[in-house]
């Protein structure tokens, strides 16, 4: 992988990374295209990674976690990303999973469940987006109606990452009135009686990572693994999102910087006319370009999360680095399919991967759509 640039706030950081790119090198660039081929998801390998610290990044030693600042949690997810998105993702998908118990749960569910998780030995899941709804999440329909010590759940959840494969999914549900005042978050472990995993969607990319509607049929869950108080589950929803918004970006990123190495690396090796391609200005600016762009999207994004880290509003900011970040990977990755020519559009090379994988990048974690109605909603109130 080609060097990238980076400043870091401690000796520290720089040593997590160096652990990382370890990982990567080792665990994850060889193993990549059996398991996407086979659509399997590398179970062992993330729990290898949870044991390895990288599960827990950016959550309190006191539970298991490396207290690590956002800016170096996101570099971590884009050296990953570089060599397999699917994995990336799924550690992103997992922070954003153990948001609501870390951020909003009581001491003693923190002391029960945290630990596990940031451990790696528990993998987590988010269950928000309905098949009628996802982007109208304050208007979600999964309903919960508590009985005495329990909670009934019953309705459906889609495009769920993780599904079959979590061992525990946060559950956005309506346990009072319309709108977002009403919606609560319960903590379902997999074992949970009524909660039936629907077939796996057949996606585009990320074979990888599995995907998939949850059924609830009065699905039981105690009482004491509500997740803050009644009525706070969209706020809890939206904070997550944030976050998670940020972790998006940074695989946007990685998966950009693995696509852009690539197709140089083929372009300085590759020779028409009596030289390599990479000396024909049409090819060598579209290289120029991506790397650019690339620059510009990690810098955004870190900055984001350099806001987050100082406890100072980052909320629109990861919005502004989510939409950049992951349309420049759809164009980076489509650029450097064309460097290819014919070699990109076949499995041989992964930058058919990547430009497949790209995709989705711009439709999880809320739209790019919803990203700029953010935005813009944030400027028409700007003073």
């Amino acid at each position: 992988m080609a060097s990238v640039a980076r400043l870091l706030p401690t000796p520290e950081a720089h040593d997590l990374l160096e652990l990382t790119e370890e990982l990567a090198e080792k665990e994850l660039a060889p193993k990549v295209d059996d398991y996407e081929a086979r659509g399997e998801f590398p179970r062992e390998i993330i729990r290898t990674l949870g044991r390895s610290g990288l599960m827990g990044l950016p959550y309190p030693e006191e539970y298991g976690g490396s207290a690590q600042p956002y800016e170096v949690y996101l570099q971590v997810l884009e050296i990953l990303a570089a060599r397999w998105v699917a994995v990336a993702e799924a550690i992103s998908v997992h922070t954003l999973a153990c948001y609501p118990l870390a951020y909003h749960g009581s001491q003693e569910q923190q002391r029960r469940w945290l630990p596990d998780m940031l451990g790696g030995e528990l993998l987590g899941a988010y269950c928000l987006s309905e098949p009628a709804g996802g982007s109208d999440a304050a208007n979600l329909t999964t309903r919960a109606v508590k009985d005495r010590e329990r909670y009934f759940i019953n309705g459906t959840k889609a495009w769920i990452t993780h599904a079959g494969v979590a061992d525990f999914y946060n559950v956005f549900c309506r346990t009072g009135g319309p709108g977002p005042k009403g919606i609560s978050c319960l903590l379902a472990p997999d074992h949970t009686a009524g909660l039936h995993v629907q077939n796996r969607e057949r996606t585009m990319g990320l074979k990888a990572s599995p995907v998939a509607q949850i059924a609830f049929d009065d699905a039981v869950v105690d009482a004491d693994r509500l997740i803050g108080q009644e009525g706070e589950g969209f706020r809890i929803a939206m904070g997550a999102l944030d976050a998670g918004r940020l972790g998006i970006a940074a695989c946007a990123v990685g998966l950009a910087q693995g696509a852009l190495n690539y197709a140089t690396i083929y372009a300085r090796e590759r020779t028409q006319f009596g030289k390599p391609i990479i000396d024909f200005q049409g090819l060598g600016f579209m290289l120029a370009d991506a790397a650019t762009q690339i620059s510009a999207a990690r810098a955004l994004t870190l900055h984001a999360a350099r806001l987050r880290d100082a406890g100072k509003p980052y909320s629109i900011e990861a919005a502004k680095a989510k939409l950049f970040a992951s349309d420049m990977a759809m164009r980076v990755t489509t650029d450097m399919v064309q460097v290819l020519g014919g070699a990109g559009y076949v499995a041989d090379h992964p930058v058919e991967r990547y430009f497949r994988e790209a995709k989705v990048l711009q439709i999880v974690e809320g739209t790019n759509q919803i990203q700029r109605l953010v935005i813009s909603r944030a400027l028409a109130k700007d003073e």
